[in-house]
């Protein structure tokens, strides 16, 4: 049995070329490798000789063609610049570099460590979750927007492979953009501001070494508390086809989240917000830091996100791929 060369034994493959659909070039490659002749040999089970699931949508295939999109490149270099844009809001105000006292805003020219922690502190009620949110909304239904889901799916890419190469791609980009901001406003504190102790508004002060290890563990902590957005977003991403529906649910349910916090009249109830313990990564500016609230705020993300991700997971299985 033989079928014309480059298709799969369904047709698709020619078809997705006749719409101008990109699917995964490794995967096709697999298909194709054996008609490099005249024929694609095909097993008595009607799978294409040489076939491994395994091998399909290759993870450095989808980084590279993450990172090729225009939305990766505009994003990185907004969470680059942002540390620029503080600095000339400081030169422009009356900000003393020599202030010893204050909150965290008060204190961000005081040394480079100070104005990472400042960074953080701005960017991690919308800009971060924003960024999150966009890397996982966007994966899966961008494909269904673009017609190429069920190309992808026709190579076949198992869906259980293809949803998880596209999260752990999405993380990683997530990792490597939250990861830029505080490298980033690290380099531009020390040239601005110098390499002095990170101060704390209540008083404390930690040697520059010190406070390099507790940003580094500040924004550990920043990503594997944004994974409950990373679930929703996928959740969201694999139950529509619009991308800006995903992203956009995904960054309201957070804002909503945060506004729900700042009611002091729900008591305890708080504490089951995803968003309540944000920010509790500024304890490690102390002198003795206070574990408590961090570890529930791990707690509470990595809950929702395998809620979450197992949701997207079970919709995926079973959902009616039509684009």
């Amino acid at each position: 049995m033989s079928t014309d060369a480059g298709r799969t034994p369904d047709g698709t493959g020619a078809e997705a070329g006749r719409h101008g659909v990109h699917t995964d070039p490794a995967a096709l490659d697999e298909l194709t490798e054996a008609a490099r002749g005249e024929t694609v040999r095909v097993g008595p089970d009607g799978a294409v000789a040489g076939y491994r699931a395994a091998r399909t949508l290759r993870l450095g295939v989808e980084l590279r063609r993450q990172l090729r999109r225009r939305r990766t490149q505009l994003v990185l270099a907004l969470v680059a610049l942002l540390p620029f844009v503080l600095v000339l809001a400081f030169e422009l105000g009356d900000a003393s570099p020599n202030r010893r006292s204050g909150g965290f805003i008060d204190l961000a020219t005081a040394s480079a460590p100070n104005f990472v922690v400042l960074a953080m502190f701005v960017s991690g009620s919308f800009l971060l979750p924003m960024i999150v949110a966009l890397y996982f909304g966007d994966t899966v239904a961008s494909e269904s927007s673009w017609s190429s889901l069920k190309y992808l799916l026709a190579i076949p890419v198992p869906r259980h492979r293809l949803l998880r190469q596209k999260a752990v791609a999405s993380a990683l980009l997530s990792a490597l953009t939250v990861a830029v901001l505080p490298v980033v406003a690290l380099g531009v504190g020390v040239v601005w501001y110098g390499a002095g102790e990170a101060i704390s508004p209540t008083g404390d002060s930690i040697a520059f070494e010190q406070s390099l290890v507790a940003i580094a563990l500040g924004t550990g902590y920043v990503l594997l508390q944004l994974s409950w957005v990373a679930a929703l977003g996928l959740l969201l991403s694999v139950s529509t086809d619009a991308p800006l529906g995903a992203v956009g649910g995904t960054v309201l349910v957070s804002i909503l989240s945060q506004i729900l916090d700042q009611i002091t009249a729900l008591g305890d109830l708080r504490d089951f917000l995803p968003t309540h313990f944000s920010f509790a990564w500024m304890d490690l500016i102390a002198t003795d830091v206070e574990w408590t609230d961090m570890a529930s705020g791990v707690l509470s993300a990595v809950v929702y996100a395998t809620v979450f991700g197992l949701l997207a997971a079970r919709r995926f299985a079973t959902k009616d791929i039509t684009s």
